[in-house]
């Protein structure tokens, strides 16, 4: 069993070096450690080959994790026969760090970033910051339309701040944000398409899903969806079901690819 542990940690370790660079990985490590086991005050930087820029972080919360998942295990590896992306749409864009791995990665995209926590999109904010003009934020969540949204009081998952998730408000609340949908986004974006969909909004896919998709859900050449629990899977199935997609599995994710664009 000891031994087993230690391959286990010798393995992890050598992802960590060939997707983050060696002394990224060591940094990552050390920060892996002090996070686990003691109290760091404010937020660190970590470093990856496939980030232009260093990424805060902050101590004791989900946000070593998100950064593990999308720079050490690299869970977007299955786009990386994209040779080119134009706008790319990030719905639960989180602290940024999946915007941060696109902009990177795709030189000539613009994204869309979307997060409907407050603290998440501040450090949203900070990390997408040196990419200038080539993002948008939006402190939001995105939904089938319109509508008043509240921050919901009932825990997801983990509960912490990877898991954030929203409601519609009731007729006695006051909304704090108002929901927008993918084609809107599409539309005030100048684009015709959407080269990357990314979707990982814990649950609320049940809403994007639902209705008023008709209009863009042809326009996405590729979809990268994290789906949650059966009720998601049957309303998205039905709604790329008139789409020439084909699909695979990537770790969490299903990934949708556009075969004939010119059947669009």
């Amino acid at each position: 069993m000891k031994k087993a542990r230690i391959r286990d940690r010798l393995t992890q370790y050598k992802e960590a070096v060939t997707n983050l660079g060696v002394f990224p990985a060591i940094i990552y490590k050390v920060s892996q450690l002090r996070n686990r086991y003691t109290q760091i005050e404010g937020p660190f930087n970590l470093y990856s080959r496939y980030s232009q820029f260093p990424l805060k972080c902050r101590p004791n919360t989900s946000d070593i994790d998100v950064f593990s998942q999308i720079f050490v295990s690299r869970e977007y590896r299955c786009l990386d026969d994209i040779c080119d992306a134009g706008l790319i749409i990030d719905c639960g864009a989180n602290v940024g760090f999946s915007s941060a791995y696109f902009l990177s990665r795709f030189p000539r995209a613009y994204i869309i970033a979307i997060e409907p926590d407050p603290a998440n999109y501040s450090l949203l904010e900070s990390n997408l910051a040196p990419y200038g003009s080539r993002y948008r934020a939006i402190c939001s969540a995105v939904w089938s339309h319109q509508t008043g949204l509240v921050l919901s009081e009932v825990l997801f998952g983990d509960g912490r701040e990877w898991a954030r998730t929203v409601r519609e408000t009731r007729t006695d609340e006051t909304p704090s944000m108002t929901a927008i949908d993918v084609g809107t986004l599409l539309d005030d974006s100048g684009y015709e398409r959407i080269s990357i969909l990314k979707i990982d909004i814990e649950g609320a896919e049940a809403s994007v899903f639902s209705s008023n998709y008709e209009s863009w859900i042809g326009k996405v050449d590729n979809l990268v969806i994290e789906v949650h629990g059966e009720e998601c899977w049957s309303i998205f199935r039905k709604a790329i079901s008139t789409v020439g997609f084909s699909m695979s599995e990537c770790d969490e994710l299903t990934v949708c690819r556009l075969t004939d664009r010119r059947a669009r």
